[in-house]
Order: C-alpha cells, then structure tokens, then sequence
C-alpha cells in the first residue's frame, strides 16, 4: 500500500482519518473525525472540516474549503476556489449548528474553479458543474449545469464530454464510444 504523504506546512488533526496513498500539500489543514479514502490529493490551502467525508481517488484543488455536512463519493474533482455553505441563512451572532444541510456529491462528479454549491445540494454521478456557477438545487446523473443561477444545458459521459443526443434519444462518448440513452424522465443513463 502506499504511503500517506503531508507537506511538513500541513496540519493534520488527531481523529481525523486518511486513506493509503492520500496527499495533503501545503498549509492545508484536516480537522478531527474527517475522513478522507484512498488515492485522495488536496491541493494546497484547502480546509477540511469535522464529519466530513471524501471516498476514494477525490482530488480537492487550491483553496477551497470544505464544511460539515460536505459528502464526497468516489472519484469527485473539486475546481480551485470552489466553494461550499453549511447553512442556509447565517449570522454571526446566531449559533446554527444544529442546522447544518447535507451536500452530496455522487460518484465522478465534477467542480469547475470558481463554482459555489449552496448547501443541501444533491449532485449525481457524473454531474458536471461548469466554472463560476452557482448551484441552487439538485443536478441529476450526467447533468451539465452553468450560470447564475446554475441552469442544466445538457449532459456528459464519465469522461467528461458533452453528449448530443440523436432524434432517437441515444448518444455516444467521443472517447469511449460508450453509449447513453435519455429517459422520458429527462434522465440520462448508460447502456450496458
């Protein structure tokens, strides 16, 4: 197995919880009972708060912060300066602890630099969140969301290309050559 490393500017908490072969650079900083899988790589200057969790090969860019409530599933890209609330209404003087809202991001998904998810978000598998866009409401498996407010414009494959669907509904990956097919629900899933 592969050894963790951490830059010596790093400061990792008693109780938090690292993965074989996760990287921690510089002047990052794991709170205690975070939990972090294997293969992870947080870029320099990022946060990572109690109780929250990273699964495996998750890749947290430069300066971003990642609060209580935050849900990484496997293989999530995380954009430099992308960034994540914990409640929907704060105030310094109100203690909102026991409010806290759940984010969870689905295997594969992606983060564009700039982007900000508001709290209580469910992003699906292989959802695709384009730089500078701020999320206010659930994106589904394989959505593509821009804008401010963030806005579905279509949908991508697991490698990360737009998929043009045909007049029958199905799509191919450029790259894989995997083959998608949308649902009258307005989802999109892979076909086996």
């Amino acid at each position: 197995m592969s050894e963790i490393y951490c830059h010596h500017t790093a400061t990792i908490d008693e109780g938090s919880q690292l993965g074989a072969g996760t990287k921690v650079w510089h002047y990052s900083h794991i709170m205690p009972e975070a939990v972090l899988g294997i293969d992870c790589n947080i870029g320099q200057n990022v946060y990572i708060a109690s109780r929250v969790v990273l699964g495996d090969r998750v890749k947290v860019q430069n300066n971003v912060s990642l609060y209580e409530g935050v849900v990484c599933a496997d293989e999530v890209f995380i954009g430099p300066s992308a960034v994540f609330t914990n409640v929907i209404n704060p105030r310094s003087a109100v203690n909102r602890r026991n409010e806290y809202k759940k984010t969870h991001l689905g295997k594969g998904a992606t983060i564009g630099a700039n982007a900000t998810i508001l709290c209580g978000i469910t992003l699906g598998a292989y959802a695709f969140v384009g730089a500078g866009t701020v999320v206010t409401k659930d994106v589904p498996d394989y959505g593509l969301v821009i804008g401010n407010p963030g806005r579905q414009v279509g949908w991508m494959s697991r490698q990360g290309h737009r998929l043009e669907f045909n007049h029958e509904g199905r799509a191919l990956c450029q790259v894989t050559g995997e083959s998608y097919i949308l649902l009258e629900a307005g989802m999109v899933e892979l076909v086996k």
